[in-house]
């Protein structure tokens, strides 16, 4: 009796002492959670990959399940102990992750990630504007989702590479929030906008922006334009006198009349001969006149005339065009109307002074004073804009 009361108690004994080991933890199987990320700090639409690999348990347990929240509504089970999420919404997120072994105990452990929102970008601008116009580009109220300053960056134009790195869209052309720009030329116009925050995130917006060409009414106005010089050729020599009669308007016809001094003494008789001579290179016009007295009440003269040297233009319509000047120059090099371009040279030649009998040996006179007046009629383009 003593002795199955004994053993009663011994058996009692050992089964209380094995209750209070499991519960100190003396022979725990719980594992243990690791987590970390590969980025801290990311963009929205970025991805972040995680990795819980470092997480043990006790021997002879074996993990078998590791299930993850992402904290933004979003989780996942795996196997294997890494796994990887992209967050499309900013702020900041808690991920954890819980470990479980073939058991059935678990552990968990957590990971704050940090999910930045890029710039929006608020842009104010034309849709087209005339050429040489200017057009305002107002992004000054972009901004940061979480508050932080932005900086701007311009690029105006994307079918020119203006830094010459072999990328023509990242030419930084302008930087302020606010910018103005014209282009001469007509056509269509792309460019791009960036967008900094403090953490170097980025928005990118390309911008359009069509310049059209602008309507100019025509007029040509009839002027007359004349010149007048005075001088004195000895015989044998000439004296040149350059013009430049074509260079803002169609010639029409030119006038020119050189006439020489008087002699008042029978014994100068007869008049001097001299020789009016033009030239005009890029035309290819030369002609040449002697003086001549028409009547002895006359002075000696010599006359070069030249009507119809290019086409009488029309006036009263309108065209289209990027500039005044791109019309003028237009209007002045038509084809079939540029005769008269370029220099003028009138050559006055003194060919021979007369008397042939000289006074005490001497000729009184071994040149002849003249006056040149040339006159040329020239169709000058008036050119206005007409609004839109």
């Amino acid at each position: 009796m003593q002795q199955r009361e004994l053993t009663t108690l011994v058996f009692s004994a050992l089964l209380l002492t094995t209750s209070l080991a499991g519960c100190s933890g003396i022979s725990s199987t719980t594992p243990t959670a690791v987590v970390t990320a590969d980025q801290m700090s990311v963009d929205v639409g970025e991805t972040v990959n995680f990795d819980a690999r470092q997480s043990s348990t006790p021997s002879p347990t074996i993990i078998d399940e590791y299930v993850w929240d992402f904290g933004d509504g979003e989780d996942r089970t795996t196997t294997v102990g890494i796994s990887f999420h992209t967050f499309t919404e900013p702020g900041h997120y808690e991920v954890e992750v819980e470990v479980f072994n073939d058991q059935g105990d678990s552990d968990r452990a957590s990971v704050t990630i940090f999910v930045n929102s890029p710039p929006t970008i608020v842009l104010e601008m034309p849709n087209f504007v005339r050429t040489n116009e200017s057009a305002t580009l107002d992004a000054s109220e972009s901004f940061d989702f979480e508050g932080a300053p932005v900086e701007f960056m311009w690029d105006l134009n994307l079918g020119f590479d203006s830094n010459n790195d072999g990328d023509a869209t990242n030419d930084a052309d302008d930087n302020n929030e606010k910018i103005t720009i014209s282009y001469a030329e007509s056509g269509n116009m792309s460019g791009m906008l960036m967008v900094f925050d403090d953490t170097g995130a980025v928005t990118k917006k390309i911008w359009h922006l069509t310049v059209i060409k602008r309507i100019f009414n025509i007029v040509w106005e009839e002027q007359t334009i004349e010149h007048e010089y005075n001088g004195y050729t000895e015989q044998g020599e000439s004296t040149i006198i350059t013009n430049l009669p074509g260079e803002n308007g169609r010639l029409i016809q030119v006038n020119a009349t050189l006439t020489l001094s008087r002699d008042l003494l029978p014994i100068q008789w007869p008049e001097d001969n001299f020789t009016l001579k033009v030239s005009v290179p890029l035309s290819g016009w030369v002609e040449s006149v002697q003086t001549a007295q028409e009547n002895i009440t006359l002075n000696s003269s010599a006359t070069i005339s030249r009507e119809s040297m290019n086409p009488y233009p029309n006036s009263g319509y309108t065209v289209n065009s990027d500039s005044s000047e791109s019309v003028i120059e237009s209007l002045l090099n038509q084809p079939g109307a540029r005769f008269g371009q370029g220099e003028w040279f009138w050559n006055i030649i003194a060919d021979q002074c007369d008397p042939d009998i000289p006074i005490d040996g001497l000729d009184p006179d071994t040149g002849n004073d003249w006056n040149f007046v040339v006159e040329y009629i020239i169709m000058i383009p008036r050119v206005s804009e007409v609004g839109i």
